[in-house]
């Protein structure tokens, strides 16, 4: 039966909604050999029509043969073009999970035009960062869920000594004294262990 290949593509990307599964190299070339097939049996067929005469009763039957065929091939193709965009939408996703190196394990599930396109995606989002915040930068993938506060009380683990803020307050951070600071000025700290955010 047509397109029952390109089926199995989509079903194979539902079956496996969080994670990513192998490209499915041989199913697609399959497809792709159908679709050369049924055009080609298309082209055949509309080429033996025009040479010859024949009555509206064949031509009927002539024609229901190259619609059930010429929709087959428009199938074949939308499934193809989802099961691909549907992995370009996973890989995009990732990039923001996982940051700009992908973990082996799923790296290996990719085609080498996918990683392509990965290592592509994270060129332009890095660049994109650079662009903004006059020439300083903005990371976007920090704070993905915004923040409930913009101040958020933090716990010093190691004497670390004096600490400027933007506005020109001094803090002394020794070693297990509780501080109330803002959240984009101590985000570095907490990333370098110094200091510990305080969960309540």
């Amino acid at each position: 039966m047509f397109s029952e290949k390109a089926f199995e593509l989509i079903k194979e990307l539902e079956r496996c909604p969080d994670t990513m599964p192998p490209f499915n190299d041989d199913t697609i070339r399959q497809v792709l050999e159908e679709i050369h097939l049924l055009y080609n049996e298309n082209t055949r067929d509309s080429n033996s029509q025009n040479t010859s005469a024949s009555s509206s009763g064949i031509h009927g039957s002539f024609m229901n043969a190259v619609i059930i065929r010429h929709t087959s091939i428009e199938r074949n193709k939308r499934c193809l073009l989802a099961y691909l965009y549907n992995r370009l939408r996973r890989i995009r996703t990732m990039r923001w999970e996982f940051g700009p190196i992908l973990p082996h394990d799923v790296k290996a599930n990719l085609c080498e035009p996918e990683i392509q396109w990965f290592n592509n995606y994270s060129k332009s989002l890095a660049t994109y960062m650079r662009s903004i915040g006059d020439g300083i930068g903005l990371n976007i993938m920090q704070d993905l869920k915004p923040p409930k506060s913009l101040y958020i009380e933090v716990r010093c683990l190691v004497d670390y000594g004096k600490f400027e803020l933007e506005d020109g307050e001094i803090i002394f951070l020794k070693k297990n004294s509780q501080h109330f600071l803002p959240r984009a000025q101590c985000e570095s700290l907490i990333q370098q262990g110094i200091l510990q955010h305080i969960i309540l």
